[in-house]
C-alpha cells in the first residue's frame, strides 16, 4: 500500500436554525447546513476514500430535537452501510457527547466518546486514529494524561492520526486573524507527539493548515483545520467554507507524510453589511436600502451598521 485517502470535515452545525415545527415561516440557514453535509457524504460515496472523519460539533447544542438526530444519524448509519470507515469526534456543542441512538451501534460507525484508539488494516498496512472527545478549559493542563489515555503510545508502527475538537496554539480566526497562544483551552504545540502524521482537528471554523507537511519525522506535526462547512457569524463573511480531501503516501522506506492535501469548496451564504451612513435621512432611508440591496445575491443575509452620527434610523 503506498497511499490511502481521508475525507475530513468538521463543524456542522446541525439543527440549527431548522426548527421541527416553525412558528413563523421564512428563509432559514438550517437547510444550508444540511445541504452542505450531504455534498460532503455525496462527495465521499463517488470518490470512495478509505476513511471519512468528523472533527466534532456534528449538531449546533447538546439537546438537539429527536427528528433531527434521526435525520442526522441515519444519514451517517446509511453512509456507513456502504463500506466506508465513519470516525466522528465529539465537540464543545454536543458537550461532547453524542445523543445516544441505535442507528450509532453500525459496525462501520466509530465514535470517540471517550479517550481511544481504533486501529485498522487497510490493503497490508497498519492505521491509527486515536482521540478523545472536546475538554474545555482545562485541555492544556490534562492534554498528556489524554493522550496517554487514549492508547497513542500502544501503537508503535503504521499510519497514526490523533483526531481532536480542540484550539492548539497557532490556530486563526476572525477578521483580524486573531491568533490563540495561550490559555487554559489552547494546546501548546510542543505537546503535540511528534510521531503523528497529522492532527486533524475540528472547533476552529477558519480553514488552515498550521505547521510544514513536508515535515521530518523528529518536528512537530502538522495540524489541519477542515473549518465550519458554512459560515456561522459575520466574523467569517469572507472566509472559504469547506472540507479536505487528505491522501497520505509512503516516505521513504519507513516514514509516512501528506502526499497531497485538497480543500473542496462547499457553497456558502453570502454576508454583507450595509452601513447608513449619515447623510441619509429618513426620506432616503428606504430607497437607499433598496438601491444596495439590488446589486446583491438575492440570498444573502444582510446585516445593517449605523454610522455613530446617524440618527433617523437607529
Amino acid at each position: 500500500m503506498n497511499t490511502m485517502r481521508i475525507v475530513f470535515f468538521a463543524d456542522t452545525h446541525l439543527g440549527f436554525d431548522f426548527p421541527v415545527k416553525p412558528r413563523i415561516e421564512r428563509r432559514r440557514r438550517g437547510p444550508d447546513f444540511f445541504d452542505n453535509f450531504h455534498r460532503v457524504l455525496d462527495y465521499a460515496r463517488r470518490t470512495r476514500p478509505d476513511f471519512l472523519l468528523h472533527g466534532g460539533d456534528l449538531f449546533f447544542r447538546a439537546k438537539v430535537p429527536q427528528l433531527i438526530v434521526d435525520m442526522v444519524y441515519q444519514d451517517l448509519f446509511e453512509f456507513a452501510g456502504e463500506g466506508i470507515q465513519t470516525l466522528i469526534v465529539p465537540g464543545n456543542h454536543e458537550r461532547s457527547i453524542l445523543p445516544a441512538s441505535l442507528f450509532l451501534s453500525h459496525p462501520n460507525l466509530y465514535v470517540f466518546d471517550k479517550p481511544l484508539s481504533f486501529n485498522f488494516e487497510v490493503r497490508g498496512a497498519q492505521i491509527t486514529f486515536s482521540g478523545f472527545p472536546c475538554r474545555r478549559k482545562s485541555v492544556r493542563e490534562e492534554f498528556n494524561p489524554l493522550l496517554k489515555a487514549s492508547g497513542w503510545e500502544n501503537r508503535t508502527d503504521g499510519w497514526k492520526f490523533l483526531c481532536l475538537h480542540q484550539t492548539i496554539e497557532g490556530a486563526q480566526v476572525g477578521p483580524t486573524g486573531y491568533t490563540f497562544r495561550k490559555g487554559q483551552d489552547v494546546i501548546p504545540k510542543r505537546s503535540l507527539p511528534r510521531d503523528a502524521i497529522a492532527v486533524l482537528s475540528g472547533h476552529i471554523h477558519r480553514q488552515q493548515v498550521l505547521g510544514d507537511l513536508e515535515k521530518s519525522q523528529l518536528s512537530v506535526p502538522p495540524v489541519i483545520y477542515p473549518g465550519s462547512i458554512e459560515r456561522t457569524s459575520f466574523a467569517e463573511k469572507d472566509e472559504r467554507k469547506g472540507f479536505y480531501d487528505i491522501e497520505v503516501e509512503r516516505s521513504g522506506r519507513s516514514g509516512w507524510r501528506i502526499g497531497n492535501l485538497e480543500f473542496i469548496d462547499l457553497p456558502a451564504r453570502p454576508m454583507k453589511e450595509l452601513l447608513l451612513e449619515s447623510w441619509l435621512t429618513q426620506e432616503k432611508l428606504v430607497n437607499y436600502i433598496k438601491s444596495k440591496l439590488s446589486e446583491m445575491d438575492p440570498d444573502s443575509i444582510v446585516r445593517l451598521k449605523c454610522d455613530p452620527d446617524y440618527k433617523p434610523g437607529c
